[in-house]
C-alpha cells in the first residue's frame, strides 16, 4: 500500500438538502483532511480516515451558516469535527462500496459511499496523482441534527436526507 496526501486545492466535500420540500440548498466544508493508505488499483483493504472542520461549513449565506454551527444543528464549538473511518471497502463492478464509521456530534453510525475511481496521472512535477468521487446519503436526525420548522402549507423547512459528495484528488507521498 502507498501513502497518499490529499490535495485540498483540488478536492471538495459538499452536501445538499431539501429546503421547504421543493428546492435544494447546497453547501460545502472548506477545511478537511484525510489519511490515505491504499493501492490505487484496488482500494480493498485501504486505510482511509477523514476529519472535517465543522466551522468551515459554508452555504454562501452567513446567517444560515451561523445557524448550522449553533446548538440547533452541529454545535461546532462543542463538537468541532465530523470524522469518518473506513471499515470495509468492497469491489462493486468497476467501482467500490466504502462503508465506515461516521461521527457527527457525539453519534457514530455506519455510512456507505459509492466510490468511483477517476483515474491516475502524473502532475507537471512528476508526482503520481489519483482521483476518486464518492457519494452517500445520511438522515441528519440519526446524528442528532433534529431542528426543523413546520410550514403553513404543510411539510417542513429542512429535509431529513442529506446527500454527501466528495471529489478527491491525492498525490503519492514521498
Amino acid at each position: 500500500m502507498k501513502k497518499w496526501n490529499l490535495d485540498g486545492a483540488h478536492s471538495e466535500v459538499s452536501f445538499s438538502v431539501r429546503h421547504m420540500m421543493i428546492s435544494k440548498v447546497k453547501g460545502n466544508f472548506t477545511d478537511f483532511e484525510a489519511t490515505i493508505e491504499a493501492d490505487e488499483n484496488n482500494l480493498e483493504g485501504a486505510n482511509i480516515d477523514f476529519k472535517i472542520d465543522v466551522a468551515s461549513i459554508t452555504t454562501h449565506n452567513a446567517d444560515r451558516d451561523a445557524h448550522l454551527k449553533s446548538a440547533d444543528f452541529f454545535e461546532a464549538e462543542k463538537y468541532p469535527h465530523i470524522t469518518f473511518t473506513a471499515t470495509d471497502i468492497a469491489k462493486d463492478g468497476d467501482d467500490y462500496k466504502m462503508t465506515g464509521d461516521m461521527t457527527v456530534k457525539d453519534v457514530t453510525l455506519p455510512v456507505t459511499f459509492d466510490v468511483e475511481f477517476g483515474g491516475k496521472a502524473k502532475n507537471p512535477w512528476g508526482a503520481e496523482v489519483v482521483a476518486f468521487s464518492a457519494a452517500g446519503k445520511i438522515n441528519r436526525k440519526d446524528f442528532g441534527l433534529t431542528w426543523n420548522q413546520a410550514l403553513e402549507t404543510g411539510g417542513v423547512m429542512v429535509g431529513e436526507d442529506i446527500k454527501l459528495n466528495l471529489e478527491l484528488e491525492a498525490t503519492q507521498a514521498e
